[in-house]
């Protein structure tokens, strides 16, 4: 529950090394237009183009690239047809994260970048409910501005006993003293680091006492690993990377989340009307306010707190997998090794091969300096125990692995199709990488 009271609260204190911890124990401004109907099925137009986002409190908006098009949801299962055109003067390819099985639309092995002033057409369905996100900066390293992202949020068929249902989507920038927005891939130089919440560089949503909010965080941030901690909260953890977790209280309130990670997490509302409790952020450097959740001053919602949460209906992974007759593969991590490749020098050679029905057993060393995030396309996964007898009551999509450390991960190779795999340091500079599997 939100325990709402005075701002003065425990001080919010980690590095960097704790927000890695955090991960292995917890592992807009464009127009809007609605959806249309295409052949009986819901249509999507989305455009890549130049856009504005305030950055600078009082001073002129900053120029970035984003997806122009309208906030929707969908339901598990339901298909729904996607057409982008590229207004960008350089090529660019939709990269979704957590939308398992759909071959269709995977960037690079089954969607070509778009020319500038080019269109692209595809559908997508989604097998899993859950919360995903989709962006354009796949092929984003080193141009001449830095990309937004968008959430994209699948429905449970099933009801979900819940008030309200909030996307808190956060984004990391380089800012330069002129204004100017650096793109990731680039030398930050003298710019200020800085985050937005919903695109906005701080943001209140108001509650009512005793409403239940499912809230949904998204770290769509280029290289930050982060932590968010909703002040004097109880919260809830009841899904992660879009798939359903079983439920567990978050340490202290926090969430932590490596790029591209999401966080679906219950909370209570308590308290008088005009308290509020702070949505702070951190980087592993320091503490930042992002938001804040402040309790109305409409009458409660209901007179007493709703019982606590049922699980969120399962999408039907598998309940074990069989690690004694598993795949299993060395993937080294970084830039030094000669499988991973820039995204824009992206070929179809030399991938990995799995086979269809299998378990596969991935062993992620990370032989660099830095934390490194590791983004699994195409299929979750399960982090194993250190001794391989067991994993955790979670599934991912993304994680990031210590210097010098190697984490195990495992999945079934249920999607037959060509799938990346991407790898980024978490330092602004780092190029992303990427190299692919095969499942046949």
């Amino acid at each position: 529950m939100v325990r709402i009271g005075p701002m003065a609260s425990p001080k919010f204190l980690l590095n960097r090394r704790e927000l890695m911890v955090g991960l292995g124990a917890a592992a807009l401004g464009s127009a809007r237009s609605p959806i249309v109907m295409a052949q009986g099925r819901p249509a999507l137009a989305l455009q890549l183009k130049t856009g504005d986002i305030s950055l600078r409190p009082g001073g002129p908006e900053t120029q970035v690239w984003s997806i122009a098009g309208p906030d929707f949801r969908l339901k598990r299962g339901e298909v729904i047809e996607i057409g982008v055109g590229n207004e960008l003067p350089v090529p660019a390819v939709l990269n979704w994260r957590g939308i398992d099985g759909a071959a269709a639309a995977e960037p690079l092995t089954g969607r070509p970048p778009i020319a500038p002033g080019g269109r692209d057409t595809f559908q997508i369905a989604p097998r899993h409910a859950g919360t995903y996100l989709y962006d354009a900066n796949l092929l984003g390293d080193g141009q001449s501005r830095p990309s937004r992202a968008c959430a994209l949020i699948v429905r449970e068929n099933e009801n979900v006993a819940v008030d309200r249902d909030e996307v808190f989507l956060i984004e990391d920038w380089r800012l330069r003293p002129d204004g100017t927005a650096i793109a990731p891939g680039l030398d930050t130089k003298d710019a200020t680091p800085l985050y937005t919440i919903n695109g906005r560089t701080s943001l209140d949503v108001s509650v009512r006492a005793n409403q239940r909010l499912r809230t949904r965080f998204i770290n769509a941030s280029q290289r930050a690993v982060i932590a968010v901690k909703l002040e004097n909260t109880d919260v809830r953890v009841m899904a992660l990377d879009g798939q359903p977790a079983e439920p567990f209280q978050a340490r202290n309130g926090a969430l932590v989340l490596a790029p591209g990670g999401r966080a679906d997490a219950f909370v209570d509302a308590t308290g008088p009307a005009g308290s509020a409790a702070a949505i702070l952020l951190h980087d592993g450097r320091e503490p930042r306010p992002i938001g804040r959740l402040v309790i109305s001053s409409e009458p409660p919602i209901r007179a007493a707190l709703l019982p606590p949460a049922a699980p969120l209906p399962s999408n039907g992974l598998p309940p074990q997998l069989d690690l004694k007759n598993a795949q299993r593969f060395e993937v080294p991590l970084g830039g030094l090794q000669a499988d991973w490749t820039a995204p824009a020098r992206f070929a179809t050679n030399d991938p990995l091969a799995f086979r269809a029905g299998r378990t596969v057993v991935l062993a992620l060393t990370n032989p660099g300096a830095i934390a490194t995030v590791f983004h699994l396309h195409g299929h979750h996964f399960r982090l194993l125990d250190r001794l391989d007898d067991g994993w955790k009551p979670f599934w991912l999509d993304t994680l990031a692995v210590e210097p010098g450390q190697t984490q195990r991960i495992a999945f079934l190779a249920e999607y037959p199709g060509r799938w990346l795999i991407e790898s980024v340091a978490t330092d602004w500079a780092a190029p992303r990488l990427v190299r692919w599997y095969n499942v046949a």
